[in-house]
């Protein structure tokens, strides 16, 4: 039977709860602009593990919020986690702005990390909980969406404080607060979005639930639906879930896939990418406010192609998505890893004046301006292949300090590449990624496990996301130290082919069946 879906409503509720994606989004990306300015403030050095970690602190924060996410929308409902995170959020934005300690600076990532966690699971799996089967893809994608229109104003945000807020002590500050707009409008929204009606109906809550459903589709559809949720709960038993029950053999499909997905998605180097961005240009040469503006292209890149894929996921399907999308990532990393390996470093004596001068005029402290003069004109002619040997060489002449000061203008005044080549690499690479990896691995998450199991299952496998996203964040900066930008690359590379030969052989096509139909499908091998 047909039924008259209310596509407004059901679209205005899946914009609300998607805000959650956009704060996810936003606080993920405003670091990077933010990164070159509060290392100074702080006293961080270049490519120590203290940078990545603070970098990384919101993901040490999302793990939690990944394993507790789905548990207290168990308990609380889906809707109340998400008001929880509107909160820390919030908490975010204003400590990270304020504070003149980096351990609080730390902590305050860490709470917003929390509620990243929890948004980044719970938002997907309330919006494909409400949303009618044949939506479901599409809506859930929204989310995806909102992430990356975050990410996207990040970067144009940066960029516009980093043009009007002169004082580099303070630009930072406006950067990471203005994520404190959103938060409160998003904490307000929130009360006007209904419970999760399969939530309502799993706590005995029929009528709300029926309420629900009849708000979205009619009498007919309320009761055809909420029979089939019912009929599906009998089934599998009520009850909590429990670890035992999840890691049985009945599940092993599902955890493969789960587990699978969610590694690849971030170890293919996404959020390398999003929170180095600036850094990454950098290293190409560019100066400043070019690595800003290329950063920001990325974001509009990622927002355009984010929408073909919400055109095509329910259309074209997951799997195709995600098999089209990691060749791309290959053949993109691949690209970016052959243009940095093809750079040559060489200081010459010209070159060398311009570099002193542009020092001279930095109010940074600890500098020692005499050894790194002497120590530029001992390297006067010399020509490097190598960016690691490079580096090295320039940090012994010039001493750790300045070396950790003004690595970037050394590195903008000495490297010879194509660097629009690199550009063009993370354009393909990023547009790779979202149309594949960011929207159809929460499609999957969010349709693959049983609804009884779906909150614990989901926090695992979330957790297990954010643990694999905090280690290739956090270890980014000393990778570019240690391999080389090229080798980073080329290892991203890799597990690019590893993703496609995963999806071939183990991710099943879920689009048009119904949560119950694919919990049945599912379990049975």
């Amino acid at each position: 039977m047909k039924h008259k879906i209310n596509k407004l409503y059901i679209v205005l509720i899946a914009l609300i709860v998607a805000l959650g994606g956009f704060l996810l989004g936003f606080d993920s990306a405003v670091i990077s602009g933010a990164v070159p300015f509060y290392k100074n403030v702080f006293g961080l050095d270049s490519g120590s593990w203290i940078l990545g970690f603070s970098v990384g602190s919101i993901i040490a924060g999302a793990i939690i919020g990944n394993f507790i996410g789905g548990p207290f929308s168990d308990r609380l409902g889906r809707k109340g986690v998400l008001i929880i995170t509107a909160f820390l959020f919030a908490f975010c934005a204003f400590g990270t702005a304020l504070t003149d300690s980096i351990v609080f600076f730390v902590f305050a990532r860490i709470v917003g990390g929390l509620g990243v966690g929890m948004a980044i699971l719970v938002a997907p799996m309330y919006i494909a909980e409400i949303a009618p089967q044949k939506y479901r893809g599409t809506l859930v994608s929204i989310n995806q969406f909102n992430i990356v229109i975050g990410i996207s104003i990040a970067y144009f945000s940066n960029y516009y404080i980093l043009k009007n807020v002169i004082d580099p002590t303070m630009n930072w500050r406006w950067m990471l607060g203005v994520g404190a707009i959103p938060a409160v409008a998003y904490f307000l929204l929130l009360f006007f979005v209904p419970q999760s009606p399969r939530w309502l109906a799993m706590k005995g809550r029929h009528d709300e639930a029926k309420k629900v459903l009849a708000r979205i589709g009619g009498e007919d559809y309320a009761e055809e639906v909420h029979a089939e949720i019912v009929k599906n709960t009998q089934k599998s038993d009520s009850g909590k879930s429990s670890f035992r029950e999840i890691f049985s053999k009945s599940m092993s499909t599902i955890l493969i896939i789960g587990f699978g997905i969610a590694f690849l998605q971030q170890i293919t180097g996404i959020n390398a990418i999003f929170y180095y961005a600036p850094m990454i240009f950098g290293m190409a040469g560019g100066a400043q406010d070019s690595a800003f503006i290329q950063a920001a292209i990325l974001g509009i890149t990622n927002v355009a192609f984010t929408i073909v894929a919400m055109f095509l996921i329910d259309k074209l399907g997951r799997k195709p998505l995600l098999i089209i999308g990691s060749i791309g990532i290959t053949l993109s990393l691949s690209l970016a890893a052959f243009a940095f390996n093809g750079a040559t470093y060489k200081v010459t004596s010209d070159k060398v004046y311009e570099i002193v001068e542009s020092v001279k005029t930095s109010e940074e402290k600890g500098k020692d301006l005499a050894l790194f003069e002497a120590g530029l004109a001992e390297m006067v002619g010399q020509e490097y292949t190598s960016e690691v040997k490079f580096f090295d060489v320039v940090e012994e002449k010039i001493g750790s300090t300045n070396y950790n000061l003004f690595k970037s203008n050394i590195l903008q005044n000495s490297i010879s590449m194509n660097a629009m080549l690199v550009l063009i690499a993370l354009i393909f690479y990023v547009a790779s990624f979202a149309i594949s990896l960011g929207p159809v691995m929460w499609a999957l998450l969010s349709e693959i496990f049983p609804n009884r199991h779906r909150g614990l299952m989901i926090s695992i496998v979330g957790t297990w996301n954010s643990i694999v996203s905090f280690m290739v964040a956090t270890i980014f900066p000393v990778e570019l130290e240690v391999l080389g930008t090229a080798g980073t690359f080329a290892v991203f590379a890799v597990f690019g082919v590893i993703t496609l030969l995963f999806t071939l052989k183990f991710v099943p096509e879920t689009k048009g069946q119904s949560l119950e139909e694919l919990e049945v499908n599912l379990m049975r091998h």
